[in-house]
């Protein structure tokens, strides 16, 4: 097929699946075959993109005008192939997860779950391929959209009251903020493409470049700069299967996708460095990096200090936007994969443990790695990758971004970065150590690993943290040509 009947494809089939988790949501084995099929089916019409177009930019296909210059458009260019090549793949390990916590946990309302997940995929590889901040924008929100109904799934008080955080902060930030800043964009550029250099240059000028920028900044939600950034922890009321979605395929790296897509398409790495337009925002950056990881080290609750570390993670990427240079966008955008695969690791192997022992503080897994080593094995492994330790993914992209900061001579950065790796060891690795090295007997009683289907996604994506390492250079050749003029 051709490549732009490949991206609608994309975009079909995961909508197929929204609808056949409904209509065979009496027969679950069906249901979550289907579901599978589409997975795959989706990741390979992806690969078949990637094998057309390589990490080439195809010309914009319309597929109907809204008014005259805003078109619902799409085209492929390496970041967002990027990003749907991460989305797509980790829908296959994240659904097969998915199945083994649900059917394990005993959750109700299946169907429902499955289905809201596959369109919140289908909004996903929209986004990945808009041609404009139009058609990004729609889908972004249609991805809000899609996942309130996942973070409330328990349907209990505090699911609820979760949920509306959610909303309220992704809806508010967006429509209040980001939807400014694209009709002010619209106003004085007169288009709204994405088109490497920007298309802000010689259309605005002085303080107010840095206003502009800042109405993205926060009214890009999903990216979790603080102050914007307490719906994150209040969505992880939702089940596990959820947080891996929310952290590592599709929310949180929306919204650095798009954050990356406005600072490289619509301001221009180069223009925001002439004007000094994106310095504040590196210091914002750089806040959020920190008190995260801070915030973080306080939460026995094992999913909310991975909510917070997933905070600090995120500004990463915005930092490496903010640098305004080329190391900067290419950690950036590297990121997006490295954080991708350690963060679904770790939530994946939260999940498994609480199928095998219904715990979720972290002070109650004293032991619990003697017994769950396969788990906690992951767990580890996923850490060091957050961590930035090689050979794991993680190191090259966080190398990156000091390569970046080294070139614009920001050393505070360079120690922000570098602190912010030891408060990773110090929130993340004591959670192994309790688990293998101090002994509990009475708190580990009969336990045993969760299902298989629990514990060998994470261990898969674990494999993949370490593989990636090794191909970290052809991803940044990959993203090349969005810092080649």
């Amino acid at each position: 097929m051709d490549v732009n009947t490949a991206i609608i494809v994309s975009m079909v089939i995961p909508s197929i699946a929204t609808v056949t988790n409904l209509i065979f949501k009496n027969n679950p084995n069906l249901r979550d075959m289907l579901t599978l099929y589409a997975a795959g089916a989706t990741f390979l019409t992806v690969l078949t993109i990637l094998w057309e177009v390589g990490n080439s930019t195809t010309e914009v296909f319309a597929l109907f005008e809204i008014i005259p210059g805003i078109d619902i458009a799409f085209n492929v260019e390496p970041l967002g192939l990027l990003f749907a090549i991460v989305a797509s793949g980790l829908w296959i390990v994240t659904h097969i997860y998915g199945m083994g916590y649900m059917r394990g946990n005993n959750e109700k309302h299946h169907a429902r779950f499955f289905s809201s997940f596959s369109f919140a995929i289908a909004s996903v590889m929209g986004l990945a391929f808009s041609a404009n901040m139009f058609t990004l924008f729609g889908f972004y929100e249609l991805l809000t959209l899609s996942t309130y109904p996942l973070v409330a799934h328990k349907g209990t008080k505090e699911a609820i009251a979760g949920a509306r955080t959610y909303l309220a902060i992704l809806l508010g930030t967006s429509i209040a903020l980001q939807l400014v800043a694209v009709i002010w964009t619209f106003t004085i550029a007169g288009t709204l493409n994405f088109e490497l250099g920007g298309i802000l240059e010689g259309k605005i000028a002085g303080p107010m470049v840095a206003v502009l920028l800042a109405l993205y900044a926060f009214g890009i939600g999903k990216a979790a700069l603080m102050p914007f950034h307490r719906w994150l922890p209040a969505a992880m009321v939702a089940p596990t299967p959820v947080s891996a979605l929310l952290h590592a395929v599709a929310v949180v790296k929306a919204g650095v996708f798009t954050m990356l897509k406005v600072g490289i398409y619509i301001f221009g790495i180069d223009f925001l460095a002439e004007t000094g337009a994106s310095e504040w925002l590196m210091w914002l950056a750089a806040f959020s990096i920190i008190c995260a990881s801070v915030i973080a080290m306080t939460k026995d609750n094992l999913k909310a200090r991975l909510a917070y570390s997933t905070i600090s993670q995120l500004s990463y990427i915005t930092l490496g936007m903010a640098l305004a240079t080329s190391m900067g966008v290419l950690g950036g955008g590297l990121h997006i994969a490295m954080h991708a695969l350690g963060k679904i690791t770790l939530f994946m192997c939260a999940g498994s443990i609480y199928v095998a022992t219904h715990k979720t503080n972290i002070s109650q897994m004293t032991g619990l790695g003697r017994v769950m080593p396969i788990t906690f094995g992951a767990f580890l492994i996923g850490a060091l990758s957050i961590i930035g330790l090689p050979p794991l993914g993680g190191s090259w992209s966080k190398w990156l971004l000091i390569m970046g900061s080294a070139d614009t001579g920001q050393w505070i950065m360079i120690l922000v970065l570098m602190a912010s790796s030891l408060l990773n060891v110090a929130y993340l690795l004591p959670i192994v150590g309790k688990g293998f090295f101090v002994s509990d007997p009475e708190n580990v009683g009969p336990v045993k690993e969760a299902p298989a289907l629990c514990w060998a996604p994470p261990a898969l994506t674990a494999l993949g943290c370490v593989i990636i390492f090794f191909f970290a250079g052809d991803i940044v050749v990959f993203l090349t040509p969005l810092v080649t003029p």
